[in-house]
């Protein structure tokens, strides 16, 4: 069973997501308060697919939410859902370790768009791939079966998402990749998103791989285009 977690503290906004989630076959546990999901994720020993959570609950917010949730689980899928079109909440979100994120009012078919693409990259994950090998770039080697990567020896942790970027920029080295072309290849062709989550993802990447991420040696940014990777 496809399990989620949803933090919403408005009954009507909660009903309305998980009638929409019950109908396309996810088990929903819902919750109005961030503490609340906190307990229930805990609770649940974290037997999570994917985290839900609204950014402005009283309390514990949705950003310290997605905050404790990461550093407990790479694996597990987290949206935010946020009634602000700031891009600094969208920005903070992410750089928490979400996979997405949504703003209100938002439809039903976009709701379910969203959570199916985030749940297809975490059952891939458990699933351990389609493959067993391995991709080696200098100090880096991506392995494909575990979807985990190395450093000259050291484990890199990754979210879902990263690991994607990196096996996408790994198996095409040295190659110019624009940015809808990484927002197509991770997040899917029929995302409804800024393609500026690209640019939030690749600094936080750069902040696990590079020695400086303010100087990077191997996530270039090929300015007006988008990025490639360099061994």
């Amino acid at each position: 069973m496809k399990r989620i977690l949803v933090a919403e503290d408005e009954d009507v906004i909660r009903d309305f997501v998980v009638i929409n989630l019950n109908r396309m076959g996810y088990e929903v546990v819902d919750v109005p308060s961030g503490e609340d999901a906190l307990e229930e994720y805990d609770k649940c020993g974290g037997d999570f697919d994917i985290a839900l959570l609204d950014v402005m609950m009283p309390g514990i917010d949705g950003f310290e939410v997605c905050k404790q949730i990461r550093a407990k689980s790479n694996s597990i899928g987290i949206i935010m859902l946020s009634a602000k079109t700031q891009e600094m909440d969208k920005v903070n979100g992410l750089m928490l370790g979400a996979d997405d994120y949504i703003t209100k009012p938002f439809s039903p078919s976009e709701l379910i768009a969203r959570v199916d693409a985030v749940y297809r990259r975490v059952s891939m994950s458990r699933s351990g791939g389609d493959s067993g090998s391995q991709i080696v770039s200098g100090d880096f080697i991506l392995n494909l079966k575990s979807r985990s990567l190395s450093k000259g020896g050291q484990a890199i942790e990754l979210t879902q998402v990263e690991f994607q970027i990196m096996e996408f920029f790994m198996s095409n080295p040295n190659v110019a990749m624009e940015r809808g072309e990484i927002l197509k290849k991770v997040w899917g062709e029929n995302y409804f998103g800024d393609v500026k989550i690209v640019d939030v993802n690749i600094r936080r990447l750069r902040m696990k791989i590079e020695e400086d991420p303010s100087s990077p040696r191997h996530i270039l940014t090929i300015w007006g285009y988008g990025y490639k990777w360099s061994d």
